[in-house]
């Protein structure tokens, strides 16, 4: 069992909070040390920040960037890599350097593509932490002054209740285990009665499951796409008004803007050319809700205005988008509920090691923005993972919020606890 909090063999890193959907913390990189906020992420065996070299990117160019100019303990390398996520990419070089977390410093630290070692494998080989194991607490108040904790070498018992149920892992990796059975409103839907792959992931923020599921599962808790939800609204509360603006000649650049949905800040319109959601959603991924509704107003538009010139009637015009509007795909898979039926939503619960761990809908809907701005997201999105590294569910920062785990890496297993 992994020893409690009791020595300086272990290093405790403090995580912010973000909108109870992303977790980051702090980490220093040479000699005298470069901070950095980074996000922890289980999933990914890579350590990478921009650097000073990386002159052609926006992002790069906006963010802190490590000089190696400024540490003693900088190693040049050289060597290209490319990484490929499942939302992006990135690419650079190796550099060396030292480490620094919460007090330790793991010397000599590369990135893990190109068959370098990972921080963590450096912090063990290096004698930093008694115990090879890790562990997560994730606070899903988003307004908490302390947003979770990560420990590297041991456990903190103030973060959990009971004991923690173990699981071997079956393929290393990605932490990958096996699943059981999975209930709906407590009962069996069946999926899982003879097992699923998945893997527990701190860098993904909700649950993930192949489309076919997940699809009857946002169904049953009253889901919709989040892109066709906010689609069917501007044409619920605003299709009259397009339609007239339009038929009196305003250009379908300007409707969205005159009707207050998108902004004019001084210089330019906020969105300047129609784009569609599609087009914004694979530019930009997830997008901000303002910018969703007004990205969802200049798609009505484009529509609206070409059965207009089809010369089609307002009701069967109107109806006819209202249709379009079901068939939009969500950009990253999203789909939104009302936020005043919370309540009444089914628990949803995982079967691990025949243990039954239950998500409250309030553990499973995550709520953003603030008064009329307040979006209610589905904790649960479909993406499909082809074989042989798929199906697979990835129980991310939903399920981890709710359960305590331990990432035992010397004895290759995974440990999970009601969180405290």
């Amino acid at each position: 069992m992994p020893h409690y909090l009791r020595s300086s063999d272990e290093a405790i890193v403090t995580l912010k909070n973000y909108f109870g959907a992303q977790y980051f913390g702090q980490i220093g990189i040479g000699t005298p040390p470069q901070n950095f906020t980074v996000i922890f992420d289980t999933g990914s065996s890579n350590l990478w920040v921009p650097s000073s070299k990386c002159l052609f990117s926006v992002a790069c160019y906006f963010h802190s960037r490590y000089r190696s100019s400024r540490s003693r303990t900088y190693k040049k390398n050289g060597k290209s890599c490319e990484i490929k996520y499942g939302s992006g990419s990135i690419a650079g070089f190796f550099s060396q350097d030292s480490v620094k977390v919460a007090g330790l410093i793991v010397k000599d630290q590369e990135i893990s593509v190109g068959n370098a070692v990972p921080a963590w494998y450096n912090m063990v080989q290096q004698g930093h932490v008694k115990e090879e194991v890790f562990s997560f607490w994730l606070n899903q108040d988003p307004d908490a002054k302390e947003g979770g904790e990560l420990v590297f070498g041991g456990v903190d018992p103030k973060h959990f209740k009971g004991d923690h149920t173990y699981v071997p892992v079956t393929k290393k990796g990605y932490w990958q285990f096996e699943i059981g059975d999975f209930l709906l409103g407590g009962h069996s839907t069946g999926v899982c009665e003879g097992g699923c792959a998945a893997i527990v992931d701190s860098g993904t923020s909700l649950l993930v499951g192949p489309t076919p599921i997940v699809t009857e599962i946002n169904h049953a808790i009253g889901a919709q796409g989040i892109v066709s939800a906010e689609c069917k609204q501007v044409v619920t509360q605003y299709g009259d008004s397009i339609w007239d603006l339009l038929v009196t000649g305003v250009l379908p650049d300007k409707v969205c803007s005159q009707l207050g949905i998108c902004l004019y800040d001084g210089a330019q319109y906020v969105s300047s050319g129609i784009e569609t959601v599609i087009e914004k959603g694979k530019r930009n991924g997830s997008l901000p809700a303002d910018e969703l509704l007004c990205t969802a107003c200049e798609t009505a538009v484009i529509w609206i205005h070409n059965q207009l010139r089809q010369k089609g009637t307002k009701d069967k015009v109107l109806k006819y988008v209202n249709d379009l509007c079901e068939k939009l795909p969500s950009p990253a898979g999203e789909s939104v509920i009302e936020c005043d039926s919370i309540a009444e939503r089914p628990n949803i619960a995982f079967t691990i090691a025949n243990k039954t761990f239950n998500l409250a809908p309030e553990q499973y809907i995550l709520r953003t923005g603030e008064g009329l701005s307040t979006v209610c997201v589905s904790g649960f999105m479909a993406l499909d993972i082809a074989p042989p590294g798929g199906p697979l569910w990835i129980l991310g920062d939903v399920f981890m919020g709710a359960y305590h785990t331990v990432f035992d890496f010397g004895n290759l297993r995974l440990g999970f606890a009601e969180a405290a």
